[in-house]
């Protein structure tokens, strides 16, 4: 057992070194960058419905489900995602494979308990506009090019109890760290001057959230059953510790740089609070236990209380945001011999969310397809999941950004803690 736990926080280190730069979308540039979603590749794959706990599968978005656990569980899971960005005029396209989440839970009798990490939002852009002389006050043609990379990491540590038979209540206690760092250079292209200038921005995050959660299952009849969930995270606040430095930077006939360092210039910011929104969800669903199961769950989240790390930021404002999600799974045969994919668990969902971000008076909403399978082995799983999205629009000179989600998770299950029998 020690060993595990060796190779558990060993695998935290290399997470939080892997968990870099994991998007490319241009509105990660706003508020706390783009918001991750919080949960495993089994419940993604039915469009995010998270209102089971199972026995050997980690439900990372209901701490209640901790307490349903019968063998201890390690979850590992990453997705490579595929994206064109589009314009009214122009598109380009990225790639990135990010690491989603690396958790551990134990069943402790009527309790149960989770530790882990997982990214929660990611920035990573690289924008370029260009400002014509007839919009220029000063009748120059500029550029400006963006770019910005970073983090925000959570580590969180739950617990549950199960109440009565059907009902069970469970908490996460979550640290968020990280750094996001991002460079705005701006240069006049028309005339040509060689020199421009160059800006380094830095906020290091820091903070800490609570989130409550209830899962509820009973007989409605003989071959039905009734599933629900409820989730609320309080209002919470992040420290943000930013940092500037302003340069003038040379383009020389080549097409290189130079940054003239020894004239740049530190600039005194504000340090920023940033609001974790409070968050509200509930769902249902019926179905038949290991059989199959269809159910549904919306999110409100109070995002118009997010701002930007600095308050120079414009163009942007935040609204509220919604979330529904709507999914299910279906399993042939749990228990078949002689048939492996009566076995596989398939699972199917779709989600619709207003982002809460606005920007030009457009509401960037995100929706998805997803689809996916349970591949067993023994009593681990293989989790494979699959999205189309679609996030943003290109009205009012925005960017519509269409993705492909691949995502591969493993749910290994042992027994760790076994009460030794002498004969």
């Amino acid at each position: 057992m020690i060993k595990k736990i060796v190779v558990f926080f060993s695998l935290l280190v290399s997470a939080t070194l892997f968990a870099q730069e994991n998007t490319a979308s241009p509105y990660s540039y706003y508020g706390l960058g783009e918001v991750k979603f919080k949960g495993t590749h089994d419940i993604k794959a039915m469009g995010g419905l998270s209102i089971v706990g199972d026995s050997i599968h980690l439900n990372l978005s209901n701490p209640a489900s901790y307490s349903n656990l019968k063998l201890t569980t390690f979850s590992i899971g990453g997705t490579s995602t595929f994206t064109n960005f589009n314009t009214s005029s122009d598109s380009e396209k990225a790639q990135r494979t990010s690491l989603d989440y690396l958790a551990v839970g134990l069943p402790l009798g009527k309790f149960g308990m989770s530790f882990g990490l997982m990214p929660y939002s990611a920035v990573g852009y690289k924008v370029q506009s260009i400002t014509e002389a007839a919009d220029d006050p000063d009748g120059l043609e500029r550029s400006k090019q963006f770019t910005g990379d970073g983090n925000i990491n959570k580590v969180f540590f739950g617990t549950a109890y199960n109440i009565t038979p059907n009902l069970s209540a469970g908490v996460d206690f979550s640290y968020y760290f990280g750094d996001i760092n991002t460079k705005d250079i701006e240069f006049i292209t028309d005339p040509i001057v060689q020199l421009g200038t160059r800006e380094l921005n830095n906020s290091k995050i820091s903070g800490f959230s609570l989130n409550l959660g209830l899962l509820y299952n009973c007989k409605i009849s003989q071959k039905l059953d009734l599933f629900s969930s409820v989730t609320y995270s309080p209002e919470s606040d992040l420290t943000s510790k930013n940092a500037r430095n302003i340069a003038n930077i040379i383009f020389t006939t080549s097409g290189s740089e130079f940054v003239d360092t020894e004239n740049a210039v530190d600039i005194n910011v504000q340090d920023t609070k940033l609001k974790l929104p409070s968050k509200f969800s509930f769902g249902a669903g019926i179905g038949q236990a290991k059989k199959w199961l269809i159910g549904s769950e919306i999110t409100f989240q109070n995002t118009s209380k997010l701002g930007n790390r600095f308050d120079d930021i414009t163009g942007a404002t935040f609204e509220n945001s919604t979330k529904i999600s709507i999914g299910g799974y279906y399993i042939p045969k749990y228990d078949s011999y002689n048939g492996y994919w009566n076995r596989v668990v398939y699972r199917a969902g779709f989600r619709h969310e207003n982002t809460g971000l606005v920007i030009n008076n457009e509401s960037i909403k995100d929706y998805g397809v997803n689809f996916g399978f349970g591949l067993p082995l023994g009593i681990s799983n293989i989790n494979l999941g699959f999205e189309f999205g679609k996030k943003g629009t290109t009205t009012n000179n925005l960017i519509e950004e269409n993705y492909f989600n691949v995502s591969v998770g493993l749910s290994l299950s042992d027994i760790w803690f076994k009460k030794r029998k002498i004969d």
